[in-house]
């Protein structure tokens, strides 16, 4: 077995120091003194003091026969001498020098028959790397090892185990770690141990870091020395626990003078320090160390780029690390917002005073559901392609890279109305033309012109949507309309062209040349191109048409009364319908039910054309429920109690001396259907009423209406409810529902009347009063109702109801630093208090432990109805 020989410096042997004139060459490499053994069991040895610096030890043996005895090889370096015994002797390891190992070759080789122990060159090359330094050392130690022929095996071992002097832990991802240096060691393995799983490092010398690790976690670290050897034992370790994580925040400007802050939970924090100021080192910094998710600095400068940071602290106060982030407010409003309307090019230029720390503008112009942008990093911008007949509201919002201010108020711009439409021209009556036409948003007053093809040429100026005309038939007039107010006159819009009907033909004569033709004439009109004679009477109607004036027909009925009328026809205008006929009879035929009306819930009356005398007729109306008759001499006669919601067939027949007709053709009848029985009237809001009812027989669809002075609610609907909206508050109604066939018949059914609750105050605003009081206030539009107002926060619920007459009450000691949902309702005599009341949300500050300011929030979202 090998050996461990530390190095160190070599003495003379027995510790003696090296001989005088003792001398080292490649030829003769020392002057060696030779000791002769003391007994024949122990072997020679071979001690090289010849050169101070010499480290190695050799081990000789003699003979293989003999008891080995083991000398050393001393490697150059610092020693002390120790104990020897049976021929062997030892040197303490210098705490700076590297240890080695020697073994003999033939150890290992059992069965080999050397005489004596050499260096292989392994052994001298190591040697040689140690002692590189001295050429004179190599020298010396190569002519040494080559007189032995059994090799020597070196090997070096590992360093001491270091000790840790601190240990520490400054960000939330790395310890640090402090320890002694150990003589010898190369590099230096740092381990964090965590559980199961561990993170190794390797550094140079101390101090050293292990990164990779998890925030706020207890880690065991250890240090393991390194050399060429190998590695020491860990250290005794030592337990740290890393910093807390930084908070990661979400940084936004909710408004032009605040920037809301808020972030995730951060593990094993206790609490958040949040620091902001500007971002150019002006004004003062603002803190706050708080528990909660998020935070919100207000009174800030609008336009302004702020620094903020922030990080956590754990339940002994150690901060962990800080995040930084640069946000900017957002922008205020822009002011002094101009507009300049251009009525020929119906385009408008808006210009504004520039806002600080704006990057662009964004000028909108809207007009119910249309709206209008124009983006500008200038202080004016242009809006063309305006609509006529609009009411445009123009603000101007100020853009950055933080958000959009708040928009301005708006600025009222109105263009010029558009042209007129829906133009119609009807002669309502012989030689009277009325021109009317749809009104026109934003006009105030219109003007007609009218221009007959012979050239002459009048106007109407009115406010209204109709103008009368004088005119003659057999003329055609050119007319145009135009649309004014205080913008201009409107464009030109459609010319209408309207021929007027021409004249009815005069000196009508009809003749009847047999029992079942008549022969009419007539004198020409002007403006006719085609005349027209039409018999109508019974159960069909007998037409001529020619250009000729004169005009026979033939194959008429009998016993049928006509209706003879001769109409003239132009291709402009057609037929003029205001010429009267001339009556001729002939002989009677079957009856033609002309219409059939409701008279009553279940009573039809029905009509038909009498075209015998002395005739009685008889109507059927016959269906799935049964058969109904009437009778009558005359035109028309009434089925009673017909049932609701029913369809039948309906014919009629005329009866005479002479017999019975063929009856008439059937005319299907459909009865009204039934009124619900039963309907329910319930406030859902304070304009939301929500009204339900039975299913009626016959009805496809229902109209629901609720009807007061104040104005009326109307549904239409498939459904058996209805959500009627706009409903007035403090209002009684009348109520009616309207059941509605397949076919469009409808029946009229009247309910108990019904009344809204009172109506919610508006205006609710919260004051501050001297004694950290509040002052709800509200505006109610009936000084007889009486109020209560309540205010619902997280350190309490107030309440409060005025004086009669007043429109405020007070609420003192109010907790400050609470945000409050203020809802003003009326007081009822019965049942609970209204719940659908508008609910406007305040923040209360705390100056100091007085109330501060109190701040609008908004309202509050209302439920889904």
């Amino acid at each position: 077995m090998g050996s461990e020989i530390p190095t160190g410096e070599v003495p003379g042997d027995e510790g003696s120091p090296p001989e005088e004139g003792a001398s080292c060459s490649e030829s003769a490499p020392c002057n060696r003194k030779e000791r002769t053994p003391s007994s024949p069991s122990k072997p020679s040895a071979v001690v090289a003091p010849c050169h101070p610096r010499l480290v190695a030890a050799v081990q000789l043996w003699s003979r293989r026969e003999e008891r080995p005895a083991q000398r050393h090889l001393l490697c150059p370096g610092d020693c002390a001498d120790s104990d020897s015994t049976a021929g062997e002797r030892r040197w303490a390891p210098a705490s700076a020098r590297p240890r080695v190992k020697l073994e003999r070759s033939s150890d290992r080789m059992r069965g080999a028959k050397s005489q004596s122990l050499a260096f292989t060159g392994v052994l001298l090359s190591c040697l040689e790397m140690i002692f590189s330094a001295n050429t004179e050392h190599a020298a010396f130690l190569r002519t040494v090892f080559s007189r032995f022929s059994t090799p020597i095996i070196i090997s070096i071992l590992a360093p001491d185990i270091p000790v840790i002097d601190q240990a520490y832990s400054k960000l939330s991802n790395s310890i640090t770690v402090e320890w002694r240096a150990v003589p010898g060691a190369t590099n230096y393995m740092l381990t964090a141990q965590d559980g199961d799983s561990f993170v190794e490092t390797i550094v140079k010398n101390s101090p050293g870091t292990v990164t990779g690790l998890k925030p706020a976690t207890l880690y065991r670290i250890t240090v393991r020395s390194i050399n060429s050897g190998g590695k020491s034992q860990p250290s005794p370790f030592r337990k740290v626990k890393t910093v807390l994580a930084a908070p990661i925040l979400s940084v936004h400007s909710p408004s032009c003078d605040s920037i809301a802050v808020s972030w995730k939970a951060v593990h094993m924090a206790a609490g958040l320090s949040v620091s902001l100021m500007r971002s150019d080192g002006l004004g003062r910094m603002l803190k706050q160390n708080t528990t909660n998710s998020s935070l919100i600095f207000t009174n800030l400068d609008p336009g302004t780029l702020y620094t903020i940071k922030a990080y956590a602290w754990n339940a002994n106060g150690m901060p962990g690390d800080d995040f930084t982030y640069n946000q900017r407010t957002s922008p205020d409003a822009p002011v002094d917002v101009k507009v300049a309307f251009n009525s020929g090019a119906l385009r408008a230029v808006v210009s504004w005073l520039p806002t600080e720390g704006a990057l662009t503008y964004s000028v909108t112009v809207s007009s119910g559901l249309l709206k209008l942008r124009c983006n500008t990093s200038s202080a004016s911008c242009m809006v063309p392609s305006l609509q006529c007949s609009s009411e445009y509201y123009v603000s101007v919002t100020a853009y950055n890279d933080a958000g959009a201010s708040e928009p301005t108020d708006a600025v009222s711009l109105k263009t010029i109305p558009c042209a007129p439409v829906n133009i119609s021209i009807e002669e309502d009556e012989p030689g009277h033309l009325l021109v009317s036409w749809s009104s026109v948003s934003l006009g105030h007053y219109y003007v007609v012109f009218v221009k007959s093809d012979d050239g002459l040429e009048v106007h109407c100026n009115t406010s209204h949507t109709q103008c009368h005309f004088q005119s003659d038939c057999g003329f055609t007039y050119f007319i145009s309309v135009f649309a004014y107010n205080k913008a201009g006159q409107s464009p030109l819009g459609d010319v209408l062209n309207y021929t007027t009907a021409p004249c009815c033909p005069s000196d009508f004569r009809a003749v009847f040349i047999s029992s079942d033709t008549v022969r009419v004439t007539w004198a020409p009109v002007r403006g006719a191109d085609l005349y027209e004679t039409r018999a109508a009477g019974g159960s069909g109607v007998a037409l001529c048409r020619d250009t000729a004036t004169a005009c026979t027909l033939s194959a008429l009925q009998c016993s049928t009364p006509y209706n003879i009328t001769v109409y003239s026809f132009s291709e402009a205008r057609g037929s003029n319908a205001s010429c009267a006929p001339q009556y001729v009879a002939t002989a009677p035929c079957s009856p033609e039910i002309k219409n059939i009306s409701k008279e009553g819930l279940s009573v039809i009356s029905v009509q038909w054309q009498p075209n015998n005398e002395e005739a009685m007729y008889v109507v059927t109306a016959r269906g799935e429920a049964g058969l109904w008759h009437c009778t009558s001499t005359r035109n028309s006669c009434t089925l009673m109690d017909l049932p609701c919601g029913s369809a039948f067939s309906v014919s009629a027949i005329a009866r005479s001396p002479a017999g019975q007709s063929l009856p008439s053709y059937s005319i299907p009848l459909e009865t009204a259907p039934c009124c619900p029985y039963d309907l329910i009237v319930t406030q859902v809001t304070q304009s939301v009423t929500n009204i339900s009812w039975s299913v009626g027989k016959g009805a496809q669809t229902y109209v629901t209406t609720l009807e007061s002075p104040k104005g009326q609610a109307k549904c239409h609907t498939l459904q058996t409810y209805c959500l009627l909206g706009c409903i007035t508050c403090g209002t009684n109604y009348t109520v009616s529902l309207r059941a509605i066939s397949e076919t469009g018949l409808t029946s009229s059914c009247t309910y108990q009347g019904y009344s809204s609750s009172a109506c919610c105050p508006f205006g609710v605003k919260l004051y501050r009063l001297s004694n950290n009081g509040i002052r709800v206030f509200w505006r109610a539009s009936d000084e007889t109702i009486n109020y209560s107002a309540d205010l619902h926060g997280s350190k309490g619920n107030f309440s409060c109801t005025p004086s009669s007459g007043l429109s405020h009450c007070d609420i003192t000691k109010i907790p400050c630093g609470d945000v409050y949902t203020v809802v003003v309702a009326p007081v009822t005599n019965k049942g609970p208090k209204l719940t659908f009341c508008p609910k406007k949300i305040y923040s209360v500050t705390c100056s100091g432990s007085s109330v501060g300011m109190v701040i609008y929030r908004g309202k509050s979202n209302p439920k889904h109805i």
